[in-house]
């Protein structure tokens, strides 16, 4: 078996050379510098040997010295293999002192082996060569030191260049780590917190110090408990070495606002070794917040979509509809089951006009840039509209194309018209005069020069009246302004504007509501001379809408009598507890607005308070108006309310949980209530104010089988068991609105 002495400060590089000797099979000894080398190879001759030449104690040059003057050691072949001494004169003075060869690193290894293959070859047959005499002592130290003086140098000049950059890059890091406005931080493997950036203070109003020599274990009440749990997981992962992507979690900051964070974490790594870890937060409560509005205002742009007069499609990058509003199918005589997924092209696209489509859709990829366009539509029945669509693509973040967006009017009839008007000017009239909707024709300063039958029927005005007459004369004051906005756009612009609204005033007075579209008038040099336009009479549209609204109220009306009439039909089969709904429910009211909660839940409250008791109508109206105390099945079935009320509402479509909230009004925050024995979160924030209001007018009220218990009990139950029964925070708003501000039961 082939010996191989290997000799480099470097383990790295040891490791590697071990590594591709022992892939040979051949038996490997290692050496940390020269005179650990020279011992191992006189106390265990090797076949060859290759070495570095910087290094510690005796250095590579040295030990060849040494290596060819040993009378044991001289005719073993000694490879220098160096990535530092790479000059043609450090090569001759490794030559000179009688190496075999002189290898520059990186090599490739198969190169590398092969060297050293051939020289072991070369030398099995070769005679043992007499060592070229160097000369004297003196010289060999001359050119020795000249070439290690001359390396010593570069690296102490190199060394003076690394310690400026790494301080400098100290400087960068350190105005980074203290400038940021990402919290940054470090862990070591034991838990405890190294450093904290001072962004930490902007974001949860602690300071470094707050965290700095703390364990992580010792952190739990800067965060949520779910968020907590997943950090100490997240953690343990990193410190065996994964690197973990961005996630979110839940920060309590010291004024107790929660706050979300991203964060990310990677190991920190030495020799190998994970010492620690490094992590980076970014507050995102205001994007969150940002989301969730951008939620809700999708889903208000959704509604408008579907119920626009307007046309909406959707198309996805594979062609298939995903997205038909309500007005583009009832004009193409389809439901919403029958389009969503089916190829728009094939479906919706007459075949002679698919490929000049296609080209369009292409044109707005690559531009990423909205686009007019003109395009027939298949109807169910095989009827064509022609609809004038404003195109846009829409991209992933990723860049990738996502969807395209079209909106949409239906511009048959429009686009018929002015075919007619460019066949024929008497037929142009003939047809303006035929339509149902009122034709003009304006001069720069809005004075009326051509008008069809129906403008006239609309005003009321005759054509010597209106021939002439500006607009501002048939436009009633309210609508000036906002006529001559549109007007002055459209010559700015010179876009038509193809939907708005404005009121008239007819000759005889009466008010009339129009919707309308306008365009330029120019003339054959292409020059605006005016503005034509159509007009439709929605007034009967517009008092409909009206009519509409009044019925919606009239609605609302009915529900709330709805309401008082269940109210009447409990307080009438339990005379004793008459009010009580009430009382509780304004009570609750004033809780909730005592806490700050938003105005909706606020009503919410003030709604099913007044209703939350509706469960007992299937309570005999002998149990609950009984004076002596209830037989245990007399209360389970006095118990059994919440349940009953529950079944009568939740089919009631409401803005608020209803149901729910009236199930939950007799459960407790530890458990002991009924019907269902929840506890804690698993109760609803209105049921909990409902609970601690039901129970203090009830205790303050008389009843059948006891009189009042008087409100200084009732508040002494509610502080009794505030934390235990009841909700702190509502309790505690309970007790501030009776001891503090003078709250009475009405």
């Amino acid at each position: 078996m082939t010996k191989c002495l290997i000799v480099d400060d470097n383990r790295a590089n040891l490791y590697l050379l071990k590594n591709l000797m022992q892939s040979k099979g051949w038996e490997v000894i290692e050496a940390e510098n020269g005179k650990i080398a020279l011992d191992k190879a006189q106390a265990q001759p090797p076949d060859i040997i290759v070495s570095d030449i910087l290094m510690p104690v005796m250095d590579g040059y040295a030990l060849c010295r040494e290596w060819k003057l040993d009378e044991k050691l001289k005719n073993i072949p000694f490879v220098f293999y160096t990535a530092t001494y790479t000059e043609p004169k450090d090569e001759k003075f490794a030559l000179d002192l009688g190496a075999d060869r002189f290898i520059i690193k990186p090599q490739d290894p198969e190169i590398l082996m092969n060297i050293i293959i051939d020289l072991l070859e070369e030398k099995k047959g070769a005679k043992p060569l007499a060592v070229k005499p160097l000369g004297e002592e003196m010289e060999f130290f001359r050119r020795y030191n000249e070439t290690l003086f001359g390396k010593l140098e570069k690296k102490v000049l190199d060394l003076e260049t690394s310690n400026r950059k790494i301080a400098a890059m100290e400087d960068t890091y350190r105005l980074s780590f203290e400038n940021a406005s990402d919290v940054i931080y470090t862990i070591d493997t034991s838990l405890n917190i190294l450093s904290v950036s001072p962004s930490v203070e902007k974001i949860l109003g602690y300071t470094p110090r707050d965290f700095v020599g703390r364990s992580v274990l010792d952190m739990a009440y800067i965060l949520t408990p779910e968020s907590y749990e997943k950090a100490v997981a997240h953690i343990s992962r990193v410190l065996n070495g994964e690197t973990i992507p961005a996630e979110l979690y839940e920060f309590v900051a010291k004024d107790g606002t929660i706050k979300i964070v991203e964060i990310s974490g990677a190991p920190i790594i030495h020799d190998g070794r994970v010492t620690g870890l490094i992590s980076v937060g970014r507050d995102i409560t205001l994007r969150k917040k940002a989301e969730e509005e951008l939620r809700k205002e999708k889903s208000f742009n959704q509604t408008l979509i579907q119920h626009s007069p307007t046309f909406f499609v959707a198309i996805n990058s594979r062609g298939e509809t995903i997205l038909m509003n309500n007005a583009l199918l009832s004009a193409l005589g389809y439901t919403k089951g029958d389009v969503e997924g089916r190829n728009y092209m094939a479906t919706f696209v007459p075949e002679v006009e698919r490929e000049s489509l296609s080209k369009i859709f292409e044109q707005l990829i690559q531009n990423n840039k909205p686009t007019l366009n003109v395009n027939h539509i298949l109807a169910k029945d095989g009827s064509q509209l022609l609809v004038e669509w404003y195109g846009q693509p829409v991209f992933k973040e990723s860049g990738e194309f996502d969807y395209f967006f079209g909106v949409g009017i239906d511009i048959t009839k429009r686009r018929q018209a002015e075919d007619a008007l460019r066949e024929s000017e008497i037929k142009y009239r003939g047809i303006l005069e035929s339509l149902d909707d009122a034709y003009f024709e304006l001069d720069l300063k809005g004075n009326l020069v051509f008008f069809n039958e129906t403008f006239m029927q609309r005003t009321g005005y005759s054509r010597e009246e209106l021939m002439g007459m500006n607009y501002r004369k048939y436009v009633s004051p309210d609508s000036w302004e906002k006529a001559s906005g549109i007007y002055s756009k459209i010559f700015t612009t010179g876009k038509p504007d193809r939907n708005f609204s404005y009121e008239i005033i007819m000759k005889n007075g009466q008010k009339r509501y129009f919707e309308s579209w306008s365009d330029l008038l120019i003339d054959k040099n292409r020059q605006p001379v005016g503005f034509r336009g159509m007009a439709r009479d929605i007034t009967e549209r517009r008092l409909a809408e009206e009519k509409l609204k009044q019925t919606l109220e009239s609605l609302r009306n009915a529900v709330g009598t709805t309401i008082q009439v269940m109210v009447s039909a409990v307080e009438m089969r339990d005379p004793y507890t008459a009010g009580h709904q009430i009382r509780s429910a304004d009570l609750a009211r004033a809780i909730a607005l005592e806490m700050e909660l938003p105005q909706e839940k606020i009503d919410g409250i003030r709604m099913v308070g007044s209703i939350h008791d509706i469960g007992k109508l299937s309570v005999p109206s002998e149990i609950l108006s009984k004076p002596t105390t209830l037989t245990e099945i007399e209360y389970s079935l006095i118990k059994e309310h919440p349940r009953s009320g529950y079944e009568m509402l939740k089919d009631v479509e409401s803005p608020w949980p209803l149901a729910e909230i009236v199930y939950q009004h007799h459960e407790r925050m530890n458990g002991s209530g009924y019907p269902r024995g929840l506890k804690g979160d698993e109760i609803l924030m209105e049921a909990r104010i409902l609970a601690v209001a039901d129970v203090v007018e009830a205790m303050a009220s008389h009843r059948p089988y006891r009189p009042s218990l008087g409100i200084d009990a009732a508040l002494e139950e509610i502080e009794k068991n505030k934390r235990i029964l009841y909700d702190s925070a509502v309790a505690d708003a309970c007790l501030k609105l009776f001891r503090e501000k003078n709250y009475q039961l009405k």
